[in-house]
């Protein structure tokens, strides 16, 4: 071991990404676990903030102290006086992890606590953060930057017109996700977008530069050492032009379309840039490239562990967080093995011989009214991975990944739509552009014309062509018709069974088409990801499907099981749910099983190559799975932590399926049976019915009087579900989800109360209760969505005697073996059950945290026929803790444009965090800290109230609560008259009519307005305004109204205390 490695045992910071946002998502779970892990190997002390419950990294063993706190300097420093740090690790924590590192040093609190920065330096992440420094330094080592200019005012931006035309480009400084950016093409979009990139910018400071849209889109990820030895790990490219944010971007590795002058170039270009920054572990580097010359400019460098890293690391296998955390502590890559091959070192560039393709994951399916226009803002929530021996193959495992019911480039509603109309709808980018793209290719319509229109290049065009023949010839075909070379043709470039299920003559069911395929001996083979193209032995066994002849696969003898992940990441099915799968493989391994796990989502720690004893990286498909279960013939199958994923492949899986029966999971999703079972055993329920058309929809609605819950059945994170206040909303409302293909929807009647959440391990005998949570806000918003209490301070201890009965005869009625969670509405006394999910739900990571107890590992240990009472963890409700702990929800509602940001049963939460205190009260208030709300008891309150119901007195008493505190109340004068009505005394100068200009004195510290639902009102457009300049709206009347409780307690925020949860009692 070299001298210059650490010998000295330290005290390393490291600061989480904190909950998950749009551009900012579970990448940094996957980097901040392998980060953790290193450390503790090495031997040293870790020092972890995190405020993410749902995490991996925030487990008690990944860290000594862990302090799920706010990523802000007074908690931070806090932290660092009680733990005295030595040392701080940057660039693990996402945008998160560097701001506030950057934001210590400043302070000088580095200096002053004598904590050393470990990996890139202070100087180097400025470099390449800062926009002018960055310019400046590849100015010095002459790789071309655009023309541009670093502006901090509107006024200085305006005259960057002088130099630059319209269109260009503004990049806002230290922000995650292209946040505030944007591509101007006229004034107004100008003024709008560099205005608010100024404001959302950490340092106030937008970038102004030339827009290349068409020009291609290149990445580069490199690994470099403090020697100065730099490869890279590998590059990417970009299907969508210039103009896209990368993470809204499909992305192909390796590149398709360079040639070897191109890719040295850029390569080269990518280590002397790594050089001059003295970049110190990984590193991103993105480019855009002129299609017609060699001409190329670098657009940005990430100093850090980024998107791109994980979607590098499990396309390669290289694994880029741990080789970075060990570099970081000073060894250099020829001291570092790869752990994939055993032999070869981390400078050893890693070979791909074969094709990823990454596709984003949007929320447009959740929400069909968002915009669904891309650009240098990111919008998607998540991405899926696929992996194929040819583009082809790759690219539509990508698309049956995404969850959408969709097999193929074939889009059913673009079927209606005339010629003119789709060549005009991909001329800009969008969600579904690329089904587009298909639709016209379909129609004959020539590649070059495509080409100019979206600046795709030929190549991937002709690709696309090519599975478009394919689907035609299906469409001829019968199956019987079909010979062996044919449809073996057909897998090879990715056709799935269902696919040919849907488009073959006479549309033989998906089983038929299986039975014949394996009849022809057309079965798939699994490649090994390898490092290294075969030239070593690899030893970690991480697959994927090809029709090769030669399978790289070997079949063991040892008793298996499966564990089902949940996919990709998407609003109500967070990554909560890849916790559970790991912890899942975790338990499944501790009792000598051989754990396999399936999955496609490459930023999830479960699909690191050494989390399960085998990986596969394929669609969580009915066809994709049954291949992996006819080759390992597992003893048995865990479907029920992977959320709706999981679910969606009970009935095919039923007799492998462990745990909780299919015939039970069915009669608790069914909404009927469900409440047919409750009643049989005398448990209270809202009334509800199912109806299978609009006229009954109608008539259920009248006999139970408004307001009404209506939803469709099945579903996960509340989609399509809503409260309905009057007969003419429920009509057009109903209407549009039977058009969407619902062929039932279900009406309740809706219960006004306290709404509690139980989460329950059941062993078909005996119940464990970790916890019992209180909602903050009533029945109606989505559990997801509500701020959750632990313990409950409501609930007296009579009644809590009364939920574990309860819970306990459901666990009878279902025969539950494994997890069970249960979501009740409480209304004098008496309870009524909403819900029961017979799987893991998104509070598990949360109440397995602050009460110590491993809800997945016993859960497990029941599916494999073991008995609560023989774990070491009672039974019953497990003791209380003597702190308090809130799940707070974050949203990301800027990103999602066009979306309403008020609260209801349709979840819209994108992460969550988790604060800990001696009072409720002060948990909240370190929650509503850490969203961005003010404390400073000054400045102006935006009110509008456009209609009058029987909740509006809420928002008049949370307007009150305000202006009695010391803030200034703002409002039209219909909203004024109002608020004077109801002894809210307004001065004449803060009545408004033109209530948009107020936004502009940047005084504006909240937005409160009544929430009546309806997209066309005045308050609708009021909430979406403030939303994107990033100014708290009141979303839900009880968060608010606590909020305003709490901000009139100034003692509250005197004396917040910093929690390690490896310390609780």
């Amino acid at each position: 071991m070299h001298n210059h490695i650490i010998e000295k045992k330290r005290r390393v910071l490291i600061i989480g990404s904190g909950p998950i946002v749009i551009g900012q998502g579970a990448e940094f779970d996957y980097s901040g676990s392998q980060a953790c892990k290193v450390l503790k190997e090495e031997g040293h002390y870790t020092i972890l903030v995190n405020n993410n419950p749902a995490t991996i990294m925030t487990d008690r063993e990944m860290a000594d102290a862990i302090y799920l706190e706010p990523a802000q300097i007074d908690f931070i420093e806090k932290i660092i006086i009680k733990e005295k740090p030595d040392a701080i690790i940057p660039g693990i924590g996402g945008q998160t992890g560097l701001n506030v590192a950057v934001n210590l040093h400043d302070l000088g609190l580095l200096d002053k606590y004598k904590i050393e920065v470990l990996g890139t330096s202070i100087e180097g992440i400025k470099k390449s953060e800062d926009r002018e420094g960055f310019k400046k330094a590849m100015e010095k080592i002459g790789i071309p930057v655009l023309q541009s200019y670093a502006v901090t005012t509107y006024k200085e931006a305006l005259a960057c017109l002088d130099h630059l035309d319209l269109p260009v480009v503004a990049r806002p400084a230290y922000t995650l996700g292209g946040t505030g950016g944007g591509i101007c093409h006229t004034m107004e979009e100008f003024e709008a977008i560099v205005k608010r990139g100024i404001a959302l910018s950490p340092v106030n400071q937008v970038l102004i530069e030339k827009s290349l849209m068409g020009w291609k889109e290149i990445e580069y990820e490199l690994m470099r050492d403090s020697a100065g030895n730099c490869i890279t790990v590998c590059n990417m490219e970009n299907i969508d032009p210039l103009g896209v944010h990368t993470g809204d971007s499909i992305v192909v590795a390796p590149s398709q379309t360079l040639s070897d002058k191109e890719y040295q170039m850029l390569r080269k270009a990518a280590i002397d840039i790594a050089a001059e920054l003295e970049i110190v572990g990984g590193c991103n580097v993105q480019y855009a490239l002129d299609p017609k010359s060699f001409q190329f400019y670098v657009i940005e460098v990430n100093p850090r562990v980024s998107r791109s890293s994980a979607l590098a690391s499990k396309a390669t296998g290289y694994p880029i967080a741990k080789v970075s955390t060990k570099i970081a502590l000073g060894y250099q890559m020829d001291e570092i093995v790869n752990d994939i091959t055993q032999k070869t070192k981390a400078c050893h560039e890693p070979a791909l011989d074969y094709c990823v393709v990454k596709f984003p994951k949007w929320a447009f399916d959740k929400f069909p009214e968002g915009d669904k226009s891309l650009g240098t803002t990111m919008k998607a929530t998540g991405e899926v991975m696929a992996i194929g021996n040819n583009f082809e193959a790759a690219f539509l495992k990508a698309v049956r990944s995404l969850e959408l019911n969709q097999y193929s480039l074939i889009f059913e509603p673009l079927k209606k739509m005339v010629l003119d109309e789709l060549f005009e709808e991909i001329a800009k980018p969008k969600s579904d552009r690329i089904f587009y793209v298909g639709e016209l290719l379909r129609r004959e319509v020539s590649i070059p014309s495509i080409h100019a229109q979206t600046g795709i290049d030929f190549f991937f065009l002709h690709k696309l062509k090519k599975i478009i023949t394919f689907e035609n010839l299906v469409k001829k075909s019968t199956l019987e018709s079909i010979g062996k070379v044919e449809l073996l043709e057909m897998k090879r470039i990715g056709m799935s069974d269902a696919f040919l299920s849907k488009h073959l003559l006479g549309n033989p069911d998906e089983m038929s088409i299986r039975a014949y395929r394996k009849r022809l001996g057309i079965i798939p083979t699994y490649k090994m990801v390898d490092t290294c193209s075969g030239e070593f032995e690899a030893l970690t066994p991480y697959y994927y499907s090809t029709y090769d002849q030669f399978d790289e696969n070997m079949r063991t003898d040892k008793k298996k099981v499966i564990v089902i992940g949940s996919g990709p990441i998407k609003i109500g099915q967070g990554v909560e749910f890849d916790y559970c799968s790991v912890h899942g493989i975790k338990a499944v391994k501790a009792q000598g099983y051989e754990g396999i796990i399936i999955n496609n989502n490459p930023e999830t720690v479960s699909t690191d190559f050494d989390v399960s004893d085998k990986l596969y990286f394929e669609p969580i498909t009915v066809e994709d799975v049954l291949n992996i279960v006819d080759f390992e013939k597992p003893d048995g199958i865990i479907i029920q932590y992977g959320g709706q994923t999981g679910l969606k492949l009970a009935e095919i899986l039923k007799d492998l399926i462990i745990g909780t029966s299919f015939e039970n999971i069915e009669a608790s999703e069914n909404r009927e049976d469900f409440y047919n079972l409750l009643d049989k055993v005398d448990i209270l329920h809202p009334e509800g019915l199912s109806a299978n058309n609009v006229e009954e929809v109608m008539t259920i609605a009248e006999g139970y009087g408004f307001p009404v819950l209506i939803r469709p059945s099945y579903v996960i994170g509340g989609l399509g579900m809503k409260i309905i206040d009057d007969a003419d909303q429920l009509r057009s409302y109903s209407k549009m989800l039977f058009a969407l293909g619902n062929d039932e929807l279900l009406v309740d009647r809706y219960i006004l109360g306290m709404e509690i959440e139980i989460d329950a391990i059941c062993d078909g005998e005996e119940i464990l209760i970790p916890g019992i949570m209180e909602h903050l806000e009533r029945a109606g918003i989505h559990s997801g969505d509500s701020i959750s209490i632990y313990p409950s301070k409501a609930l007296t201890e009579s009644l809590k005697k009364d939920l574990y009965i309860l819970t306990q005869k459901l666990s009878k009625t279902f025969d539950v073996h494994g997890l069970m969670n249960i979501q009740l509405v409480e209304k004098e006394g008496q309870f009524y059950c909403i819900e029961i999910n017979l799987r893991a739900s998104r509070t598990v990571p949360f109440l397995s945290k602050i009460t110590g107890v491993p809800m997945i590992e016993l859960s497990t240990r029941v599916m494999l026929g073991q008995s609560l009472s023989d774990m070491g963890y009672g039974l019953g409700l497990y003791p209380e803790k003597s702190v308090y702990a809130v799940k707070i929800p974050v949203f990301s509602n800027d990103k999602l444009i066009g979306v309403d940001v008020e609260l209801g049963p349709n979840m819209k939460s994108t992460g969550e965090m988790m604060c800990i205190e001696t009072t409720v009260d002060k948990a909240l208030a370190k929650g509503f800290m850490a969203i961005g709300n003010s404390f400073d008891h000054h400045g102006k309150v935006v009110c509008i109230i456009d209609s009058i119901d029987s909740k509006t007195a809420e928002a008049l008493e949370i307007m009150k609560q305000f202006q009695l505190i010391g803030y200034e109340l703002v409002s039209d004068r219909e909203t004024a008259d109002l608020m004077n009505q109801h002894g809210i005394d307004l001065k004449f100068d803060t009545v408004v009519e033109a209530i948009y200009q107020v936004f502009d004195e940047e005084h504006v510290k909240f937005v409160v307005t009544n929430l009546s639902g309806g997209e066309a009102k005045k308050t609708f457009n009021i909430r979406r305004f403030a939303t994107e300049k990033k100014i708290p709206c009141v979303t839900a009347y009880d968060t608010y109204l606590s909020f305003v409780n709490i901000l009139s307690k100034p003692e509250i925020f005197s004396n917040l205390e910093v929690f390690d949860i490896n310390a609780l009692a």
